[in-house]
């Protein structure tokens, strides 16, 4: 008995401590379709952000890497958008290419839940100047 007192203690004593894992920093992007998104962006009363990417775009790849990671973009888009990032050469990204008439990548478009554009952009932006991308986009809610 204790021996297993012992144990209990010992194992506990050097057992690695749990900790919560810090919250993602930059932007969460939605996991759905565009029509899951125009539902959402119309019960939370938002504006639904697309990244029209594709896979071999340089740009795409650094806005993912960069501004996309940026704790304030993160926060500013999270809070006022439906975020969403869909590749233009691969499934639905196919019919919001030719929809939108969407030919240069990356492309950004802002639309409200109808699925109309309220503002759009595109290239690389830094961090700070896609804030006021969306705070352009945000102005057309008014």
């Amino acid at each position: 008995m204790m021996v297993v007192v012992f144990t209990l203690l010992v194992t506990s004593a050097f057992s690695p401590v749990k900790t919560k894992k810090p919250e993602k920093e930059g932007i969460d992007f939605f996991h759905g379709s565009l029509t899951e998104a125009k539902a959402k962006a119309k019960k939370e009363n938002k504006y639904i952000f697309i990244d029209c990417f594709t896979t071999w775009c340089g740009p795409c790849k650094k806005m993912s890497k960069t501004t996309f990671m940026d704790k304030e973009v993160g926060e500013y888009y999270n809070k006022n958008f439906i975020c969403m990032k869909i590749d233009m050469e691969n499934g639905e990204g196919l019919k919001v290419a030719s929809n939108y008439g969407i030919n240069a990548y990356p492309t950004y478009l802002f639309l409200d839940h109808k699925g109309d554009v309220k503002h759009k952009d595109l290239g690389f932006i830094d961090a700070s100047r896609f804030i006021k991308v969306g705070e352009t986009a945000m102005a057309t809610k008014k």
